[in-house]
């Protein structure tokens, strides 16, 4: 007899996974340490004009799988009505058999709705009525959402050129659930792109005051925006890293690549690296010296279909994983850095699955006991690989190679309000893998320590890590 489809036992396979999600992981608050929220929406405590605007107005995700089933641009990312775009979508559902976005976008229809209907094209009226009369109360407001998921904390993602007005006002206001910023310092590391480069350079200099003619007051423009960030709550940067750099070099000789771009001239891929190479360490430095967490996401190939890129523009659902070597550069980043005992708290996320054991044994030569255990994480499983599979991987290849009980746990990577329940996903799924090897013997029915164990991963290591 078939199981129903997400009932309170979804994903627990055994008795002893059952008992350690309901009994510790379940209640636990939510600590989303890296996602891509609007501070503004949580301020302005928005209410959502409809579910499309929720589920669909910036999740690329559901818009590359309703390409692939075939739908209109115009029902992705065009001009039609919400409720069109929003029956597009209910019609794709069903061909989305093992992919997470029919887990994740079924419990978010449980957890924040209360429906249990399946989403197809026969519901799709049904939904889109009950969602939109509940969307319209005071009770689904967008802190009122945070609060529904019992979320403590989040860290949104942001240009160290924001003036991070919301985070400001959330913060003066005392909203319960801390709304911190994040410094995402990718755009110092596009001097290829020479136009979009030197705007952001210009930009820097005139938020900073700054005459920006070298790399000492490029370096002192930046440290301005730490100060700034740092006074308004952040405790993480984050580095976007497609192609991971190295090029032994020094302050001067990137300064003169530096002064090459400012000039108007060409540059090399030498020269390219030995920037990047010192801008990493730069950064690498502050985030020490501010006692910050550095995240490294590593591995995107982005927007590689270039008609489309031209039509609609980055970040829509295009882009995939690369396959750039990282082992060798990414010790040497993190080497020079640890040689001088400025190497932070650091977590590496790879995209591509291949470099799961390259970062699970990497990590463990970088470790040491000047601030947390686990100073160097292994990330969760991201992007494409925040499935199941790719979860169950990422977990045994840190348990294998690492130290699986200090592991920082779960994050969403999202821009919907509504991704909440993602955390929940991966609470089973790693309640399920627990009680499985408990029931095959392989680890201690010791209640003690697996208590530990879950809530720890589950929340408690990311608070302590994180000091929030």
């Amino acid at each position: 007899m078939a199981k129903q489809f997400i009932d309170e036992n979804f994903l627990l396979a055994n008795e002893t996974a059952k008992h350690l999600f309901h009994t510790y992981a379940k209640t636990l608050p939510i600590i989303d340490y890296h996602n891509h929220l609007s501070a503004q929406e949580i301020n302005e405590d928005i209410h959502f004009s409809s579910i499309t605007e929720a589920w669909l107005g910036h999740d690329h995700y559901k818009w590359r799988a309703m390409r692939t089933n075939g739908v209109e641009e115009q029902f992705i990312t065009g001009d039609a009505s919400e409720r069109d775009k929003f029956e597009k979508w209910c019609a794709s559902m069903p061909y989305l058999l093992g992919n997470p976005l029919l887990h994740w976008t079924h419990l978010e229809l449980q957890r924040y709705f209360d429906i249990d209907l399946v989403i197809n094209e026969k519901n799709a009226s049904a939904i889109w009525e009950e969602c939109n009369k509940k969307l319209a109360t005071p009770a689904y407001s967008a802190r009122n959402l945070l609060r529904r998921m019992n979320v403590e904390s989040l860290c949104t993602t942001d240009d160290p050129l924001s003036d991070l007005e919301h985070h400001k006002a959330l913060a003066e206001e005392g909203f319960e659930v801390k709304v911190l910023p994040t410094f995402r310092a990718d755009d110092l590391f596009y001097i290829e792109n020479n136009n979009k480069f030197l705007n952001w350079v210009k930009r820097l200099g005139d938020k900073t005051q700054s005459d920006i003619q070298s790399i000492h007051s490029l370096f002192k423009a930046i440290e301005q925006r730490f100060d700034y960030f740092h006074s308004n709550g952040c405790r993480l940067s984050d580095i976007g890293i497609k192609v991971v750099p190295y090029a032994q070099s020094s302050v001067e000789q990137a300064d003169t690549v530096f002064r090459k771009v400012l000039a108007g001239e060409n540059i090399n891929q030498n020269e390219i690296d030995i920037f990047k190479t010192q801008i990493f360490h730069f950064l690498g430095v502050k985030n020490k010296q501010f006692g910050w967490t550095m995240q490294l996401h590593i591995g995107v190939l982005q927007d590689p279909n270039q008609r489309r890129f031209e039509e609609i523009g980055p970040a829509t659902g295009m882009s995939a994983m690369d396959d750039q070597p990282i082992a060798k550069n990414l010790a040497r980043l993190l080497s020079d850095l640890d040689y001088e005992r400025n190497l932070t708290k650091t977590i590496i996320y790879c995209l591509n699955p291949r470099d799961n054991a390259v970062v699970a044994s990497l990590i463990g030569g970088f470790q040491d006991s000047d601030s947390v255990p686990g100073k160097i994480q292994f990330g969760s499983a991201w992007w494409f690989n925040d499935q199941k599979d790719g979860m169950l991987n990422q977990i045994k290849m840190l348990g294998n190679m690492g130290m699986l009980g200090r592991f920082i746990g779960m994050l969403t990577d999202s821009r919907s309000l509504l991704s909440m329940p993602r955390h929940e996903y991966f609470r089973r799924i790693l309640c399920n893998l627990i009680g499985q090897w408990v029931e095959e013997g392989e680890v201690p029915d010791d209640q003690v320590m697996l208590k530990e164990m879950v809530e720890g991963i589950c929340y408690y290591n990311a608070k302590r890590y994180f000091n929030l």
